[in-house]
């Protein structure tokens, strides 16, 4: 069932509206908007409603559209073990200051046979069983109790020793290596990407992996953001507050990352300028970024 508001189309559907008791099924949540328009789907818990539960859900996926639009979907798997016809209420899509409400659902689950008592006769209760004892049983907990204690001393001294052959090493160990700063690792890699020239070949989208990897790569090192497991909406939500002083330099951040989706997941054909449009974009933004050193004071 779809609902909509402005460029927000939203719907929720059941895979089957008929279940047996303890039968899965999956509620399929889907939302269509513009890029750059962030829409909630309906928070979960435990239970969708009282009588059905939730026993996965998947994590909310993002596909770009050929209509330039951006589509978000959640499979949740439902179950219920209560023999009854459910109502499940309409489903909100937050949008800003909006919310969009899907149309109501019905499950119907169903009890697969029935009991028959014609057969069952009504008989005396038996007495209690006194089972007799199984000492192979005791034994052999005994010595699975024996074989833990010697495995547990057996380790103990073995961590003692290598702990003592660790300490007479330490003055050999070289020290680690420091760790190459975040922005010198990034100019680099840019450098190598402007040096290939890739997608003068046609290698266009693989150009515009290349090029957000390093720079999702240096947000990561460099603001301590999940870049390279987010979206590029996730990691724009992130940006915003810490380039808030920086307003064309977060522009051309956002303007870069929805060039790359756009030539990924839509096919979109960039432009020669757009393509070193970008790659220029990540230089200013690794430059504009980089932590300037103050001098000392003598």
């Amino acid at each position: 069932m779809l609902t909509t508001i402005l460029a927000l189309v939203v719907s929720a559907a059941i895979d089957s509206t008929t279940l047996f008791i303890g039968d899965q099924t999956d509620l399929h949540l889907r939302a269509t908007c513009e890029v750059g328009e962030q829409v909630q789907l309906p928070v979960l818990s435990e239970e969708l409603i009282p009588g059905i539960e939730i026993v996965d859900k998947t994590i909310i996926d993002t596909a770009m559209l050929n209509d330039g639009r951006v589509q978000y979907n959640q499979y949740v798997t439902l179950t219920s073990f209560e023999d009854s016809l459910f109502y499940i209420a309409p489903l909100p899509f937050v949008s800003g200051d909006d919310t969009v409400w899907s149309e109501s659902l019905m499950l119907n689950v169903v009890q697969p046979f029935e009991m028959d008592s014609t057969d069952m006769a009504i008989t005396d209760i038996k007495g209690i069983y006194k089972a007799p004892i199984w000492w192979w049983g005791i034994l052999r907990w005994v010595l699975l109790a024996l074989a833990i204690a010697g495995i547990g001393v057996g380790g103990y001294y073995l961590i003692t020793y290598l702990q003592s052959r660790a300490r007479k090493s330490e003055d050999e160990v070289l020290p680690a290596e420091p760790l190459r700063p975040a922005e010198e690792v990034a100019l680099e890699k840019l450098d190598a990407i402007r040096e290939q020239k890739i997608w003068q070949t046609g290698q266009v989208k693989e150009y515009h992996t290349q090029l957000t990897d390093v720079v999702r790569e240096y947000i990561a090192r460099r603001f301590e953001v999940s870049s390279v497991e987010q979206t590029s909406d996730e990691t724009l939500r992130a940006m915003r507050g810490l380039l808030s002083d920086k307003k064309e330099l977060y522009e051309s951040l956002r303007e870069m990352l929805t060039l790359a989706d756009l030539v990924k997941f839509a096919k979109w054909t960039a432009t020669p300028d757009e393509n070193e449009k970008s790659l220029r974009s990540a230089y200013t933004f690794v430059k504009e970024t980089t932590p300037v050193e103050e001098p000392t004071e003598n």
